[in-house]
């Protein structure tokens, strides 16, 4: 027997799972909530746009659920041994960059800035250099637009370059102290493997291809002529950033001594290079070409690949084509929601209709299921945390429309839940624009799989079955499934994605009569997503909100 371990670090915990590589059998799961901040995240009540995380967190999880994990693999199998484990894959969040060190050590652990968020790791939610992003854009533009034509035309601030630069601009200490800055994607990994030096830490492709506009046609990261036009400092930082990067089907290096002691593993086994959750959530859920994986969670992030060989147009407004990245021998196409999850609970814990047991999630899903789409006459725009595609605009917010005097709580949680699968859809049209053919839609993450309602509106909207990933621990598998490439256990990813993947029976197929309303109601949000989204003076929006009233009618008689 042999087996794999997959270390998935979300937005608020991080898991960890044990699966057997001869079938994706899942043996034993551990999961740790970080402990800093709220919900694991470090806030500021004046800035809406700061999100970090503390790197103490990480490594504690790590301890904390592998130890947790072998446990329960022993319970569910007397005969697990965990020197049978064969290798270790991590994924986390992106862009999520931390401040380093010259030995390699995270700001954020020295007593000098433990208590300064500037020094702890950027969650991939904090928009704080949303005014850099723009800078960013802007010069790419004018000096390299190829930089932008293989990151969807616009650079974000959820990405690397701009967090970097927004520090150097409000806390000149932090980013003098830093050496250099690091994805946690190939920070953890080079933890394990006793390479987070920087002159030996491998950065993987993932990252620095979708969020760093790093490019083999032009020698990898940015040039250090163009970062300097942005700050002589910053372009100082490239020096350290390497020229190369590495697809996850090769290893970050081998489990130390130190780190196999804490945690009861064989030294040596080979630790994967990390990859971004969503990437190996797709590969979790069986991606391939023709198939597009939703990961469905506060936020969402859609993939898609297809084969190196074949030649793909720019496409504006999504994350990026990145050879090598999500599937080995695949581009990589990544786009996705900036909120999802995180709006629902915003309606459910900061509004909170009804108090907590009329407003709770499931009473609100109930009461929402046995509404007809348009029969409330609300319409959203899902902008509550930005649009990351196609807009690319994290300072567009959130918008809702003909509420009236008899408007009811569960109307507004459905119109918010019909709001995400608009946004959904308008991915999936952006993709066919340029080329791209869908014959599949596979969704995973915790939404998927225990709302039955959001599934069916995503079918309806959108005019397409929805499946649901077999796992409902896609993210850990998927670094699971690189855990048992590198260990040996395979010798590509589709083949270990033919014995380990798989997809439930239950599937949401579209209702041809709701599909007709909400034909009608996505010409409308289109007509709010433009109007709102576009520097369009021509887009008239004075027939919506009567057009809304005419649907409700229509629907309710």
């Amino acid at each position: 027997m042999k087996y794999a371990i997959g270390l998935d670090y979300g937005t608020n915990s991080v898991r960890c799972l044990i699966v057997d590589v001869a079938d994706g059998r899942e043996l034993g799961t551990c999961v740790y909530g970080y402990e800093t901040g709220e919900a694991g995240i470090i806030l500021d009540s004046a800035d809406h746009n700061l999100a970090r995380q503390n790197p103490a967190d990480y490594l504690k999880g790590v301890e904390v659920t592998v130890a947790g994990a072998v446990a329960e693999a022993k319970q569910a199998e007397p005969t697990f041994d965990p020197k049978a484990i064969v290798g270790i894959g991590v994924d986390t969040t992106g862009s999520t960059p931390l401040p380093v060190d010259k030995t390699g050590t995270p700001l954020a652990l020295l007593d000098a800035f433990k208590n300064n968020p500037n020094a702890h790791a950027w969650l991939w939610k904090d928009h704080t250099g949303y005014a850099e992003a723009a800078e960013i854009t802007e010069l790419a533009a004018k000096d390299r637009p190829e930089y932008l034509a293989k990151c969807g035309g616009t650079y974000s601030s959820e990405w690397f370059l701009s967090k970097i630069l927004h520090c150097l601009r409000v806390d000149p200490d932090v980013f003098d102290a830093a050496y250099t800055w690091v994805e946690h994607a190939d920070w953890l990994p080079a933890v394990l493997t006793g390479t987070d030096a920087p002159e030996t830490l491998r950065r993987c492709r993932c990252a620095a291809g979708h969020k760093a506009m790093f490019n083999d046609d032009w020698g990898g990261y940015p040039d250090a002529e163009f970062l300097g036009k942005l700050d002589p400092k910053l372009g100082q930082l490239r020096q350290t950033l390497s020229d190369q990067t590495f697809a996850v089907d090769e290893a970050a290096g081998n489990l130390t001594d130190e780190w196999a002691s804490k945690l009861g593993l064989t030294a040596g086994i080979p630790v994967a290079m990390g990859a971004f959750d969503a990437h190996l959530g797709a590969v979790g859920s069986g991606i391939k070409e023709g198939v597009l994986v939703k990961i469905i969670g506060t936020s969402t992030c859609d993939m898609v690949v297809a084969p190196s060989s074949s030649k793909l147009p720019d496409i504006p407004g999504i994350c990026g084509i990145v050879d090598g990245s999500i599937l080995p021998g695949f581009y990589g196409l990544e786009a996705g929601q900036s909120a999802v999850g995180d709006i629902f609970n915003w309606f459910v814990n900061y509004i909170q209709p009804g108090g907590k047991e009329a407003g709770s999630h499931e009473s609100l899903t109930t009461k929402a299921a046995q509404l007809k789409p348009g029969q409330s006459g609300l319409l959203a725009l899902d902008w509550n945390n930005g649009n990351r595609t196609i807009l690319v605009d994290q300072r567009l917010t959130g918008l809702l429309l003909g509420q009236t005097l008899h408007t009811r709580p569960e109307e507004i949680y459905r119109a918010l839940v019909e709001a995400t699968a608009f946004g959904a859809l308008t991915i999936i049209n952006r993709f066919a624009e340029y080329g791209v053919d869908i014959a599949e839609v596979v969704n995973c993450g915790g939404i998927s799989e225990k709302n039955a309602m959001l599934m069916q509106i995503y079918a309806d909207v959108t005019g397409r079955e929805m499946k649901i990933s077999r796992s409902a621990q896609t993210c850990a598998l998927g670094s699971a499934i690189a855990a048992a490439v590198v260990g040996g256990a395979y010798a590509d990813f589709g083949a270990a994605q033919t014995a380990m993947c798989g997809i439930k029976e239950t599937t949401f197929k579209p209702i041809p009569e709701n599909h007709q309303v909400y034909q009608r109601l996505y010409k409308l949000y289109r007509q709010l997503h433009d109007g709102f989204g576009l520097r369009d003076d021509a887009i008239a929006m004075g027939n919506v909100m009567k057009e809304l009233l005419d649907i409700k009618e229509k629907a309710n008689a």
